[in-house]
Parts: structure tokens; C-alpha cells; sequence
């Protein structure tokens, strides 16, 4: 089967490569898809997305036009493309719904780290050096207590790493807790808010949670609560951040994901003025550590990738039942 790749990054190229095993015809497009790069799957039956693709339902129908059928997408999520006009196309969408919760939460984990104990500031000082430990105290994660909205794969693991440093977790989310095999407290979104030193975001991206951190809710928080997000850009409202983070109401701020991120992240734009001023601003605040959606990037994770990618694709060709679907075209 022929099959476009977009978004096709250096970095994942040959993990694809590998787990294909020369079963397919894959052609690589390291632009996303856009309807002005649509154009680039003719010929193919299938495409492979990223999160920073656009699969709205003006492209999808553009894409049904030339023949494509298929959509697999090397994500767990899918807020990024219109799943009701898929199915209205009968076109068939596989995800990857988990790949490596460990890459995700122990990331999550580097930045609170990091942030806390300000290393960051600390290995600039170094290559000055300037040894002086002024304005580097962190606390002791011993005995604070975290706040974790959404406990799948992801938040249950970064529960447990945390429960490891002597934490006491909260919980919020809209389905009943599994038994993780150590404290966990379910508790109301306003307590989890109220009583949280750290707060962690690993809530899936949709209307009910979309800007879910926001004005209000941060004016609920303990003032100078730590905030990390790795999960979605869209569930925080970055304006809203911003302002708390000048406030002091959140004391700091590690994220992997932004709001407006897709037409930033994965690209170099190093030759290019910064046009995003919202992003800017945040980018600017000496309390904010900010990676460019890389929480997922190791090695098991891209291997995990690719090979269930592959596999949704070839479930597509043969008719196999396809455990991964996300709904029956």
C-alpha cells in the first residue's frame, strides 16, 4: 500500500523505516498536512499524521477525493482531526494509544526537577563562573502534596514517581481510579486546586477540558503553586498563565505542549523573528522552562510508534480487525 507520511521528522524516519520491513511504499513529507500540501498524497491510499497536522474536515474531504482511505496516526491523541467527517467519508482512523507512559511522566518529572532546583540558571551561573547560590533555592518534594488531573497511562505512572519522592497524591478525573498500591485521593476539581503544591496536567485535549486552567480556576489555587503540563497546549489558557505567573499566584511553569504550538513546534525557525507574541511573553518569563512537545521523544517511544503505526496500516490493507481503531467507518 502506498502511503504518505507527513510530517515526516529526521528523527523518526528510520524508526519507521525499520518497522515497516519494506512492506509498504512509504513516502516521507516533512511538511504537515495542510489542504496546500494535501496535493502531496496523490496516488496514495493512506496517510500518517502528527499531532501538528490539520485533519479538519476540509482537508479530509480534499484527501477522499484523491483516493486516500486510510488515516493512521503516530498519536495517542486525536483532537486534531474531525473524526465525525471520517467516518462520514468512511474513511478508517487508528491511533497509537499508548506507545511509553514512562517517557511522558518521567519528563514531566525532569521538569519539576529542574524548575524547582532551578538548574537551569544553575549551569548558566557555572559557565560564567559565577558560583555564587543566590536566588537557587528549591524545596523538598518530601511531604508536598500533588495535584494530578487525569489518571491513565500516563498520569498513573507520574503518580507513582512521585508517590517514590514521599508525596501525597490527589486525584481528579471523571472515571473511577484502578488501585495503583498506594495512596491516592480522589477528590473534587475545586479541593484538588486548593490543596495542591504541584499541579500536573495529563488530561486528554476536548470540550470539557479545553482552557480547564484558566482565571478562575488558577485564583483557586494555592498561591505560588508549580504547574506542569504535558498532556495538551489547549487545556491552559496561556494569557491567563501568564498573568499568575507575574502575579505570583503560580510560582512556575514547566511545559512541553502550547496552545498555538503547531505552527511552532518541530520546526526551525531560528532565522525567522518570533511572531507569536503570546508565546513570546511566555517564553520571556524567567520563571517558565519550556521544551517543544519532546516529553514523548525516546527511543522505546518512537520504536512503539512506528511499529503500531505500521501495524494499524497493514490491519488496513489486509481487513484484519484492528484493535486500535477509533470507530467503525
Amino acid at each position: 500500500m502506498r502511503i504518505t507520511v507527513y510530517s515526516a521528522h529526521p528523527f523518526e524516519q528510520n524508526f519507521l523505516a525499520k518497522a515497516n520491513k519494506q512492506k509498504h511504499q512509504l513516502k516521507f513529507v516533512n511538511k504537515t498536512l495542510t489542504l496546500e500540501t494535501a496535493q502531496k498524497a496523490v496516488g496514495s491510499q493512506a496517510i500518517a499524521l502528527f499531532t501538528s497536522d490539520n485533519a479538519s474536515a476540509e482537508v479530509l474531504e480534499y484527501l477522499h477525493n484523491l483516493g486516500v482511505r486510510y488515516v493512521a496516526l503516530r498519536s495517542a491523541g486525536f483532537d486534531y482531526v474531525d473524526l465525525q467527517k471520517a467516518k462520514e467519508l468512511g474513511m478508517l482512523v487508528a491511533r497509537v494509544p499508548a506507545y511509553s507512559p514512562y517517557a511522558i511522566a518521567e519528563h514531566t518529572a525532569a521538569l519539576l526537577l529542574a524548575l524547582n532546583r532551578h538548574l537551569i540558571l544553575a549551569h548558566q551561573r557555572i559557565e560564567q563562573n559565577n558560583f555564587c547560590l543566590d536566588n537557587l533555592i528549591g524545596f523538598d518534594l518530601n511531604g508536598k502534596t500533588v495535584g494530578i488531573i487525569g489518571l491513565g497511562k500516563i498520569g498513573a505512572v507520574f503518580a507513582r514517581i512521585m508517590h517514590g519522592f514521599g508525596c501525597r497524591i490527589l486525584l481528579y478525573d471523571v472515571v473511577e481510579p484502578a488501585p495503583q498500591g498506594f495512596p491516592i485521593e480522589s477528590v473534587s476539581f475545586d479541593t484538588l486546586l486548593r490543596e495542591s503544591d504541584i499541579i500536573s496536567l495529563h488530561a486528554p485535549l476536548n470540550a470539557a477540558t479545553h482552557y480547564m486552567i484558566n482565571a478562575e480556576t488558577l485564583a483557586k489555587t494555592k498561591e505560588g503553586v508549580l504547574l506542569l503540563n504535558t498532556s495538551r497546549g489547549g487545556l491552559v489558557n496561556t494569557a491567563d498563565l501568564i498573568q499568575a505567573l507575574q502575579n505570583g499566584q503560580v510560582s512556575a511553569a514547566g511545559l512541553d505542549v502550547y496552545e498555538n504550538e503547531r505552527h511552532l513546534f518541530f520546526q526551525d525557525l531560528s532565522d525567522q523573528p518570533l511572531t507569536d507574541e503570546l508565546f513570546a511573553q511566555l517564553k520571556a518569563l524567567p520563571n517558565v522552562l519550556i521544551t517543544g512537545h519532546q516529553a514523548f521523544l525516546t527511543q522505546t517511544a518512537l520504536t512503539n510508534i512506528a511499529d503500531t503505526t505500521l501495524h494499524n496500516l497493514t490491519c488496513f490493507e489486509t481487513g484484519s480487525a484492528c484493535e486500535n481503531l477509533l470507530f467503525a467507518g
